[in-house]
C-alpha cells in the first residue's frame, strides 16, 4: 500500500528561497508542497487551514517572527505539524528559542537538497532526532543551567535515564530497543514517561531540557 504524500508547508519572507524549495521538494517522489506563507501571522494561518505534516520554518519573519509562529501553531492545533526551523547560523539564539518552544529541528539555509529531503522525510516519518549532534551542540551552548536540578531529573528511573540519553543520541525507538535489548513497546513507554516528568511536547524538547538540567552533562 502506498504510503500518502508528506504534506509540506513554506514559511519564508523571501520568495526565492520559497520557490528554491518548492522546486527541490515537488521533484521528490511522496512529499507535496500545499501552501506557502510570507511572515509569521500568514504561516499560523496558512497551516490551521492547510494541516500540513510538516512547516518549515523561516525564523526571522516580519509581523510574527519564526518563533512566535511556531509558539501558535503547536498551542492550537490537536494534531500540530512538524515544524522543522530553517535558518542561516546554526548558533543563532533564534534557533534555540525555536527549538524550545516545540520545533522539531532546524536545517541550514546552505543545507544541500539531499540534507532537506532527508529531513523533512526524517521529522515526518520517523521518531529519529533530527541532526541530533547540531542540536546537541546548540543545546549545549545556549542551555542557560539553573543553579540546582529540576525535580524532574530525581524522579526520573535507571530505564528512562537509559532511554534519555540514547534519545539524544538521536537513537530510534527500535535502535533504543535493541541497545538495551529490550521490547520496542518497552521503549515507547519509557519515552512517554521521559516526555511527561520533562514536560516535553518531544525527544527535541526533552534533550534541550536535559541540558538545561544538567543531566546531559553529567558522566
Amino acid at each position: 500500500m502506498t504510503r500518502p504524500a508528506i504534506r509540506i508547508v513554506l514559511a519564508d519572507d523571501e520568495r526565492m528561497v520559497r520557490t528554491a524549495l518548492r522546486a527541490i521538494l515537488s521533484a521528490e517522489p511522496g512529499l507535496e508542497v500545499v501552501g506557502e506563507a510570507a511572515t509569521g501571522a500568514e504561516a499560523v494561518s496558512v497551516v490551521r487551514e492547510l494541516r500540513p505534516d510538516v512547516v518549515l520554518m523561516d525564523v526571522r519573519m516580519p509581523e510574527v517572527d519564526g518563533i512566535r509562529a511556531t509558539e501558535q501553531i503547536l498551542a492550537t492545533l490537536d494534531e500540530p505539524p512538524r515544524v522543522v526551523v530553517v535558518t542561516t547560523f546554526e548558533n543563532d539564539s533564534y534557533v534555540y528559542d525555536a527549538l524550545c518552544a516545540g520545533a522539531a529541528g532546524f536545517l541550514l539555509k546552505r543545507a544541500d537538497a539531499d540534507a532537506l529531503v532527508q529531513a523533512v522525510r526524517l521529522v515526518a516519518r520517523t521518531d529519529s532526532l533530527l541532526f541530533p549532534s547540531a542540536v546537541r551542540a546548540l543545546a549545549a551552548e545556549h542551555a542557560r543551567t539553573a543553579p540546582a536540578p529540576p525535580a524532574w531529573v530525581s524522579r526520573l528511573t535507571g530505564r528512562e535515564s537509559e532511554v534519555l540519553r540514547h534519545m539524544a543520541a538521536g537513537l530510534t525507538n527500535a535502535e533504543i530497543a535493541r541497545r538495551m535489548d529490550v521490547g520496542p513497546a518497552t521503549v515507547k513507554s519509557h519515552v512517554a514517561a521521559v516526555l511527561a516528568k520533562t514536560g516535553a511536547r518531544d525527544r527535541t524538547q526533552a534533550v534541550i531540557a536535559a541540558y538545561e538540567a544538567g543531566f546531559l552533562n553529567v558522566r
